[in-house]
């Protein structure tokens, strides 16, 4: 894996580190030779995030399903709180995704400066 994040430096961001794990499971599940997981850490997970957060919202606009979960005690607020912070986390995805682009952008604007002179 380390080889793969070398060769294709330029597709990780700097700023998180340690953003790809994988591992291989010895015992593999019935009628296969082999099991593993990967994970990893990017910002393009703010797309499914988005996603989620528009059926989400589509659905508790209707109040869809909600008197399973107001019955059990919750609260409608506990949603309204839980939409914001989907909503919130999405847009720290797409900030960091901006200042990434800005930072390349200027590396750019650098080299082609750089090859004028």
């Amino acid at each position: 894996m380390i080889n793969v994040q070398n060769k294709n430096s330029s597709y990780f961001v700097e700023w998180i580190p340690n953003n790809v794990k994988s591992s291989v499971c010895d015992i593999p599940p019935t009628g296969l030779s082999m099991a593993s997981t990967f994970i990893g850490n990017s910002t393009s997970i703010q797309e499914m995030f988005r996603r989620v957060s528009e059926q989400f919202t589509a659905m508790f606009r209707r109040k869809a399903f909600l008197h399973w979960y107001t019955g059990e005690g919750m609260d409608e607020m506990e949603f309204t709180e839980a939409e914001s912070n989907m909503n919130d986390l999405v847009s720290e995805y797409q900030q960091y995704q901006d200042a990434t682009a800005d930072e390349e952008g200027d590396y750019e604007d650098e080299e082609e400066a750089d090859q004028e002179t």
